[in-house]
Protein backbone atom coordinates (compact mmCIF):
# COMPACT_ATOMS: atom_id res chain seq x y z
CA UNK A 1 0.00 0.00 0.00
CA UNK A 2 1.15 3.53 -0.65
CA UNK A 3 0.46 6.40 1.71
CA UNK A 4 0.99 10.10 1.16
CA UNK A 5 3.47 11.55 3.65
CA UNK A 6 3.81 15.24 4.44
CA UNK A 7 7.24 16.41 5.57
CA UNK A 8 7.78 19.85 7.05
CA UNK A 9 10.75 21.36 8.77
CA UNK A 10 9.81 22.90 12.12
CA UNK A 11 11.25 26.03 13.72
CA UNK A 12 14.02 23.99 15.38
CA UNK A 13 15.14 22.49 12.06
CA UNK A 14 13.68 19.06 12.78
CA UNK A 15 11.84 17.33 9.93
CA UNK A 16 8.34 16.23 10.96
CA UNK A 17 6.56 13.56 8.90
CA UNK A 18 2.81 12.95 9.12
CA UNK A 19 0.54 10.50 7.32
CA UNK A 20 -2.84 12.20 6.69
CA UNK A 21 -4.80 8.98 6.15
CA UNK A 22 -3.51 7.45 9.41
CA UNK A 23 -4.63 9.78 12.23
CA UNK A 24 -1.91 10.28 14.81
CA UNK A 25 0.80 8.67 12.69
CA UNK A 26 3.57 11.22 13.07
CA UNK A 27 7.33 11.03 13.52
CA UNK A 28 10.42 13.15 13.04
CA UNK A 29 14.08 13.08 12.12
CA UNK A 30 17.15 15.27 12.14
CA UNK A 31 17.25 15.06 8.34
CA UNK A 32 14.62 14.57 5.65
CA UNK A 33 16.06 11.11 4.93
CA UNK A 34 15.86 10.13 8.60
CA UNK A 35 12.26 11.37 8.80
CA UNK A 36 11.36 9.20 5.78
CA UNK A 37 13.00 6.15 7.34
CA UNK A 38 11.19 6.78 10.61
CA UNK A 39 7.81 7.32 8.97
CA UNK A 40 8.08 4.00 7.11
CA UNK A 41 8.59 2.29 10.45
CA UNK A 42 5.73 4.29 12.01
CA UNK A 43 3.34 3.29 9.20
CA UNK A 44 4.26 -0.38 9.60
CA UNK A 45 3.76 -0.25 13.38
CA UNK A 46 0.46 1.62 12.98
CA UNK A 47 -0.92 -0.96 10.55
CA UNK A 48 0.32 -3.87 12.69
CA UNK A 49 -1.47 -2.37 15.70
CA UNK A 50 -4.71 -2.00 13.74
CA UNK A 51 -4.48 -5.62 12.57
CA UNK A 52 -3.71 -6.85 16.10
CA UNK A 53 -6.81 -5.11 17.45
CA UNK A 54 -9.06 -6.14 14.56
CA UNK A 55 -9.50 -2.57 13.38
CA UNK A 56 -9.96 -1.70 9.70
CA UNK A 57 -6.96 -0.34 7.83
CA UNK A 58 -7.73 3.07 6.30
CA UNK A 59 -7.24 3.19 2.55
CA UNK A 60 -4.42 5.33 1.22
CA UNK A 61 -5.23 8.83 0.06
CA UNK A 62 -5.12 9.13 -3.69
CA UNK A 63 -4.46 12.33 -5.54
CA UNK A 64 -5.58 13.45 -8.93
CA UNK A 65 -3.73 16.10 -10.87
CA UNK A 66 -6.05 18.28 -12.90
CA UNK A 67 -4.75 20.45 -15.68
CA UNK A 68 -6.67 23.58 -16.62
Amino acid sequence: MKYRVLIEQDEDGVYVATVPSLPGCITQGATRKEALTNVREAIQAYIESLEKHGEPIPPPITEEVIEI
